[in-house]
């Protein structure tokens, strides 16, 4: 339903969800199907399911072949570094660098996107467990603190979370990859299957699927994946998780949610009496009215920084240095993933067999290095994983021959199939390191008039080590299946651009090293809740959405739970 303001007691709830996106869906939807009756603010414009404007549309039917004008380009003096953004058929799901400025003292890709949905309409969906090589990391070398959970804790919620999300993918009994509730995986293509027969041979190594939370079959009125490669479009059969495909409409279902877009929460209001939060302040940001909404708990799900921003925002007398700071660590801790380091190369089997559809996913290959004694490294800690795909080269591969080629047999050549490729990057781990910090910055400003950001982060030794690395184990893995050309490549990776920020707001087993508990609540204010990725102790190398869905889940039943025992 939407919210119709008429007056200061209907804007009482019982709980309230800051944001839209992956966690803020769950949230909602958790907390709505326990009977909690919840307000969802979302700082951008309505999207409903469905709401895709180019979902459907063909590249020709696009503004100059999906390619920005210079005009258009003057938004994004930062993002279009990436050009990750930059195309007409999703610039309007990212949000203006010029209309939201943040300060770096250092690159940092900050990619955002400001709608109901957020960023679940954008993902790439690579869904993966963590394991307790990752929670156990940072207690075993000493980076950052340990986490107050393990996999035990999580292993549950992992199961809850995915049978509602619907992951493809194929169980291969790795400790360190925990298997889930998969939906039947996408098949791998034969140059794939080659690959994976000499990597097991090889090095007793694994290579399968990529996990992802794109349906195979259809589940809960979402139709299975059409294979037609659009999804960060958003996608009209629902055949991937979002928010607005499935947790937003779960939620809507109970009569028991309130979706209120263009709401822009700034701060979190303290009750120094109880030591808890009594609601949170908001900006409308279609007519900039300030108002305020009351709850029992709040869930901040605004994504890492967002949410770590409305804590160092909500700074008063009794909160000096900011909401849930006593212990000097909001703020710090940031990490993303780094990558766009690996290899690629050419291989002459298999002529006679070609591949079709375009799948929404490639192929992993699970982490190898500091497992154990045996894969134990002495220059660098922790690791990283693959992903990667194989195809056959296009027409494309004769732009290099073009003044080498003419007529009818130049015309049939480069119709032919070429050769099998196969390319592969990998996704290395970010320490956390205190130092890698974000910071309130009064003196520019957004387009509502609020404080922004300023970042300052960055990858140090052991990523560096990390990454040559992860380009010779690629080459070395595709040499020994026969590949030929095998080329090495290091694009750069700057923090954020893989947009896996975390942390600014760790989890921890103390009040005076961490700013949540084990169950994602400030210690200094018990009935805030933070479970997006802002929480995370540690980064792993695999991507974190889906670890973020079970830690809001898990998160929401011990709210409720509290709440039923008059704790909160």
């Amino acid at each position: 339903m939407y919210f119709n303001s008429k007056g200061k007691t209907d804007n009482t709830y019982d709980a309230i969800v800051v944001g839209s996106g992956i966690s803020g869906g769950w949230a909602a939807k958790e907390l709505c199907e326990k009977g909690l009756k919840t307000i969802v603010l979302e700082r951008g414009r309505m999207v409903r399911h469905g709401d895709y404007p180019t979902a459907m549309k063909e590249i020709w039917e696009l503004p100059n072949r999906n390619k920005l004008t210079q005009e258009e380009l003057k938004d994004y003096p930062k993002q279009q570094r990436t050009g990750y953004t930059m195309a007409p058929s999703t610039k309007h799901w990212w949000v203006k660098d010029t209309e939201h400025p943040y300060t770096e003292e250092k690159r940092f890709d900050w990619i955002r996107g400001y709608h109901v949905g957020g960023r679940s309409i954008m993902w790439g969906r690579h869904s993966y467990r963590l394991s307790d090589l990752d929670f156990e990391a940072n207690a075993k070398d000493g980076y950052g603190v340990d986490w107050p959970i393990r996999y035990k804790d999580l292993a549950p919620w992992y199961d809850h979370v995915e049978r509602f999300a619907g992951i493809q993918g194929t169980a291969e009994g790795l400790p360190h990859l925990p298997d889930g509730q998969f939906q039947p995986g996408i098949p791998l293509n034969c140059i794939e299957e080659h690959l994976k027969d000499s990597m097991k041979a090889n090095f007793g190594r694994t290579l399968t699927i990529g996990r992802t939370a794109n349906l195979t079959q259809a589940i809960h009125g979402r139709g299975a994946c059409q294979f037609r490669n659009r999804c960060i479009r958003g996608c009209p059969y629902g055949a991937y998780f979002s928010s607005n495909a499935a947790t937003l409409p779960a939620a809507e279902a109970t009569g028991n949610m309130t979706l209120r877009p263009n709401s822009v929460v700034h701060s979190i209001i303290y009750d120094p009496e109880t030591q808890k939060a009594k609601g949170v302040r908001v900006l409308d940001a279609e007519t900039g009215e300030a108002m305020e909404f009351y709850a029992k708990i709040v869930f901040l799900c605004a994504s890492a920084l967002g949410s770590t921003f409305i804590l160092m925002n909500s700074a008063d007398e009794y909160n000096p240095d900011g909401l849930g700071n006593s212990s000097g660590q909001l703020g710090h801790n940031l990490m993303d993933h780094h990558f766009r380091a690996g290899a690629q190369g050419i291989h002459d089997d298999y002529g006679d067999r070609y591949d079709e559809g375009r799948r929404p996913t490639g192929f992993y290959i699970p982490r190898f290095r500091n497992l154990d004694k045996r894969t134990e490294r002495k220059d660098y800690i922790r690791g990283f994983g693959y992903q990667g795909g194989g195809s056959r080269q296009n027409w494309v591969r004769g732009i290099k021959e073009m003044d080498k080629g003419l007529g009818a047999e130049y015309k049939a050549q480069l119709i032919t199939p070429g050769p099998w490729q196969v390319g592969m990057g990998a996704f290395g781990e970010c320490l956390p390191y205190y130092e890698n910090h974000v910071r309130l910055n009064k003196d520019v400003t957004d387009k509502h008039g609020l404080p922004t950001l300023t970042i300052d982060c960055e990858f140090k030794e052991n990523e560096r080590i990390m990454r040559q690395d992860m380009m010779d184990s690629a080459a070395e893995m595709l040499e020994a299946a026969g590949f030929r050309n095998v080329e090495t490549f290091d694009a750069g990776s700057y923090p954020g651009l893989g947009i896996h920020e975390m942390g600014t707001a760790r989890m921890g087993r103390s009040a005076k090293t961490s700013v949540l508990n084990g169950t994602n609540q400030v210690w200094d204010c018990p009935n805030v809740f933070v479970t997006d990725g802002a929480c995370m102790t540690s980064a792993g190398c695999q991507n974190p959405s889906l670890t973020y869905m079970a830690l809001t889940a898990r998160a929401a039943d011990h709210a409720v739970q509290e709440l039923k025992k008059m704790n909160l």
